[in-house]
């Protein structure tokens, strides 16, 4: 008994622990790099953005363990497809009754997490397989994962793009009177690819067993 009781914890702290270094969805897996462009130039639209999909993927996974026996193989695609967007349409409507003016910008790209792989491939490879505890955390771990790299991303942009953060003005632009000269390219979509270029090989400095072997 004590040995199940053993296996069962470390299997949650696998799912809950491992998204977050060494399965990470955008620093190992490579999934979810279009928000990451999209939506990381400000650090309030981002936060939005990092609890619409943690609520999506933790639903998504747990809906999916309750109901995957009862789902047929033939069309399991389709009803997690149906799930997600479901879950969707009702995080991007809490969204629009409680942060209205933040909506605005995120409206499109909260409809994208429907298409968004990481929700997709945590429904279809471990929720179909694992208990609905599991998969909760699972689908948190992932999410959890997924929200530290666009936060980070989100703080360097928004800091060295605009000298500001969540409205706070951190160091005073020479247009104002200050010291800092804006990084206007940290506003653009490509900076987002060379933070998370320096994101990788920081983690793969760290965790050398990340780094693919020569064939």
């Amino acid at each position: 008994m004590s040995s199940l009781s053993t296996t069962s914890t470390d299997k949650c702290k696998i799912a809950l622990i491992n998204p977050l270094f060494d399965s990470n969805p955008i620093t190992v897996q490579i999934l979810g790099i279009c928000s990451v462009l999209a939506v990381t130039t400000s650090l309030k639209s981002t936060l939005i953005m990092c609890a619409a999909v943690i609520a999506v993927l933790t639903l998504t996974n747990t809906t999916v363990s309750i109901i995957r026996h009862h789902i047929p193989a033939s069309i399991r695609i389709i009803v997690q497809m149906t799930i997600i967007a479901s879950l969707v349409i009702v995080v991007d409507q809490f969204i629009k009754a409680y942060a209205f003016e933040m909506s605005k910008p995120l409206s499109v790209f909260v409809g994208l997490i429907v298409t968004n792989c990481i929700i997709m491939g945590r429904a279809e490879a471990f929720a179909m397989h694992n208990p609905p505890g599991l998969s909760f955390l699972d689908g948190l771990g992932h999410g959890i994962g997924y929200s530290m790299v666009l936060i980070i991303v989100a703080t360097v942009r928004e800091l060295l793009g605009t000298g500001r953060l969540l409205g706070y003005t951190l160091m005073p632009s020479v247009f104002e009177g200050g010291w800092y000269y804006p990084n206007s390219m940290m506003v653009l979509a490509p900076s987002a690819f060379f933070i998370i270029g320096l994101l990788i090989w920081a983690l793969r400095s760290w965790k050398s067993h990340q780094v693919e072997k020569d064939q």
